[in-house]
């Protein structure tokens, strides 16, 4: 079993800045691609950052120059850190992670969530 647990969400103005974290823990024996999602209320799911265990990122176009996803992957966690912040980045910040487990099974796992709020 593997666990995500997202933590740094909260409330800041416009053009601030916050860092999201997200360990993930349990039965893991490696981790592939990190990512965070994003959604706001009345819309899809979407993408925000993704990055493999190599290094190599992508980007939602919404967020490319302002937002910087990392990982330490000795402690199976994945940051974002978020600059320039605008009332539309306003959501529930979702952390994802395809884990391959100790049983050699792959999990694509989900956080619960943290909400970022951006307001004037």
């Amino acid at each position: 079993q593997v666990q995500l647990v997202e933590s740094g969400g909260g409330l800041v103005q416009a053009g601030g800045s916050l860092r999201l974290s997200c360990a993930a823990s349990g039965s893991i024996l490696s981790i592939n691609t990190m990512a965070w999602h994003r959604q706001a209320p009345g819309n899809q799911r979407e993408l925000v950052a993704a990055i493999t265990s190599g290094g190599s990122t992508n980007y939602g176009d919404s967020v490319k120059g302002r937002f910087t996803i990392s990982r330490d992957n000795p402690k199976n966690t994945v940051y974002l850190q978020m600059n320039s912040l605008k009332l539309e980045d306003t959501a529930v910040y979702y952390c994802n992670a395809d884990v391959r487990a100790t049983t050699r099974s792959y999990l694509n796992t989900w956080g619960q969530g943290t909400q970022v709020t951006v307001s004037l």
